[in-house]
């Protein structure tokens, strides 16, 4: 029997509303709030909050003295597709040169890294 249910993944950035909004572009539902915490609300999928912090500091990918902590991996029909509307929303390459992989990873305009995975 499980202790708990995952309420929602909160990402630490510098602009909450910012972020939201570029998540929301992505995996489209509704940004709720303003100030230091934004919620995404996805429809029928897992919500995303985005909190306010000072003197944020983004991950490196990959760095193991600046660790990722954890990462998003976002399912997608077309890699190519969804990886032109992505840089074009804001996102940056990570690592997105091996074409022939089912996956691409790339940095939210805060920093965090993202994969796109085909479904």
């Amino acid at each position: 029997m499980a202790v708990a249910e995952l309420g929602v993944v909160v990402l630490d950035c510098p602009d909450p509303a910012a972020l939201a909004g570029f998540y929301a572009a992505v995996l489209g539902g509704s940004v709720e709030g303003e100030g230091e915490w934004v919620d995404l609300k996805v429809p029928g999928g897992q919500s995303l909050a985005f909190q306010a912090a000072p003197g944020f500091v983004p991950p490196k990918w990959p760095a193991a003295d600046h660790s990722q902590q954890f990462h998003l991996d976002l399912n997608v029909r077309d890699l190519d597709a969804a990886e032109k509307e992505v840089l074009a929303l804001g996102a940056r390459p990570l690592d997105a040169e091996d074409r022939a992989r089912g996956w691409r990873v790339y940095a939210d305009p805060a920093g965090h890294p993202f994969c796109l995975c085909a479904s």
